[in-house]
């Protein structure tokens, strides 16, 4: 495995990791502070006490259901039900598996099956898609089908009859700190996604680190617009409000006129996300004519986070630090920004200084390994190349110090496009494509882009007719790929350029359609 046996001690000598579990912060947190408020959703308040009941009627009907140690997936907006379901499956002692509503037939069928998920909860409708349609056609292609419950609508399992009869008075294991809690999917460039797996204790690594350099101290809010299915929005929603007694405010769709009407009706403290959040933020904050004088703290991570808007904020904002970090779901906050009053230049300028983690450039990659680090992929042979012989995980992203220990990414050997926070594998998109009439050969790249940090264009090389952007959009629809993938710009050319072992030169593809015109 990964983690090695120095990080294993330095990890306990600096208590990252400790003995205890989530589960065993939930009932200490109901026992002690029973009416504090963890989860805002719209008129919803979610306390310790209404948590841990609902977590633990949850997880009773989970043992009654499958094995301890069995895969329980939601693939659900950011509604405080995804807390209970996060928390009752910690305390059945399941392994939870998060997955974005934004995926559709495709990418879900892949992961309900490679993970031998046992049971999914999805909504039954958001944003015009009719998820219990969606389940009903993907379960008849799984090999061995998850049950399926639908939040907050009908069709399957209805979320409220696991709260009925659920077999209350069964045993829940003892959990151990360092087993698998947690699997999330990420974008592989290899076309096939990669389940991460992380444990109790990567995960509280974790909070400590941000404990320790977000300047969040308990009382603190955090609005999350972030998908909780990501890691950043589920250590937010979920774990920072037990581990260091903040509250989260919830958005279940992005809003920036909103957000600012809800950050300051809650005075949020806190706010992570990408390049369009906060500039969405920032533009929405001036028309409001507040300078937010709540926030402390607002984190922006992904691609192509420009300097001038981290200055902008930093300037117009009454208080906040507002900081470009680094990271992934293997390594999540790799660098925790700059987050130190006055420090504008290397919060704007930089990727910012590691937190906990081990960060090392070699031949020119960024590699890192910590106690936040994944425990490995699900799959054992997705370990041989992603981690070096001294345990430090291959980012495939290039990277060079700053003033002696700031890091700055200066590009992406990894084929993924960033598109508002999400990962595109262009490979995948190309796996199908390129079985279309008219298609001879494709490349799909990442352009920067002003609204989504970044854009997938799709340069075709045409076997007759070339394809335009709506059958391209047709096509993938049809063959159950998320919409946020679909390329947003075709460009047709006569060959594409590669080198003598025939490889697709993508960094040229790039570099001539950034040139002007």
């Amino acid at each position: 495995m990964p983690v090695t046996e120095d990080i294993r001690e330095s990890a306990h000598r600096h208590e990252w990791w400790v003995s205890t579990t989530l589960a065993d912060t939930l009932r200490e947190a109901a026992e002690a502070t029973p009416d504090r408020v963890l989860i805002v959703d719209g008129d919803v308040r979610l306390d310790c006490a209404t948590l841990l009941r609902q977590a633990d009627t949850l997880a009773q009907a989970l043992v009654a259901r499958m094995p301890v140690g069995s895969v329980v997936s939601f693939m659900l907006p950011n509604w405080h039900e995804a807390a209970v379901v996060y928390l009752g499956a910690t305390l059945a002692g399941m392994v939870v598996n998060p997955i974005l509503p934004s995926l559709r037939d495709h990418e879900l069928r892949f992961i309900l099956d490679d993970a031998d998920s046992r049971m999914i909860f999805v909504p039954s409708e958001f944003r015009g898609h009719d998820y219990a349609a969606m389940l009903a056609r993907v379960v008849t292609e799984v090999s061995d089908p998850p049950e399926v419950v639908v939040v907050r609508g009908d069709g399957h399992m209805p979320y409220a009859d696991l709260f009925r009869d659920s077999g209350t008075g069964l045993r829940l294991p003892q959990l151990d700190p360092d087993a698998v809690r947690m699997i999330l999917y990420t974008s592989g460039t290899t076309g096939r996604a990669k389940g991460v797996l992380h444990s109790h204790n990567s995960l509280h690594a974790l909070i400590c680190q941000l404990r320790d350099n977000w300047h969040i101290t308990p009382g603190d809010r955090f609005l999350v617009p972030s998908p909780i299915a990501h890691i950043g929005g589920s250590i937010y929603a979920f774990e920072c409000p037990l581990l260091l007694g903040t509250t989260a405010v919830l958005m279940d769709r992005w809003d920036a006129d909103d957000a600012v009407a809800l950050m300051t009706a809650h005075r949020c403290t806190h706010m992570a996300g990408a390049t369009p959040f906060l500039t969405q933020l920032l533009d929405a904050a001036r028309r409001a004519g507040t300078r937010l004088p709540d926030l402390k703290v607002f984190i922006c991570g992904g691609a192509s986070v420009p300097p001038s808007l981290i200055r902008s904020a930093t300037e117009y904002f009454d208080r906040a630090l507002v900081s470009r970090v680094y990271g992934s779901t293997e390594v999540p906050v790799t660098t925790v920004g700059a987050c130190t009053p006055g420090d504008t230049d290397h919060a704007a300028d930089t990727d910012g200084r590691p937190g906990i983690a081990d960060v090392v450039i070699i031949d020119g990659e960024i590699r890192a390994r910590g106690a936040q680090m994944l425990l490995g992929y699900l799959h054992a042979e997705d370990n041989t190349e992603a981690f070096d012989t001294d345990g430090y995980f291959r980012t495939g992203d290039l990277g060079e110090w700053v003033d002696g220990d700031y890091l700055m990414v200066t590009g992406r050997a990894k084929d993924i496009i960033i598109r508002n926070g999400e990962n595109i594998s262009p490979k995948e998109i190309e796996d199908i494509l390129i079985t279309e009439p008219g298609i001879a050969e494709i490349a799909i790249v990442g352009l920067p882009d002003p609204r989504t940090g970044e854009r997938a264009c799709a340069v075709v090389v045409p076997d007759g007719s070339p394809p335009d952007l709506a059958r391209l959009h047709d096509v993938l629809v049809a063959a159950g790929v998320a919409r946020f993938k679909v390329p947003e710009q075709v460009v047709v050319w006569d060959a594409l350029p590669k080198n003598d072992a025939g490889k697709v030169l993508k960094h040229r593809i790039r570099a001539a359609l950034a040139e002007p015109n």
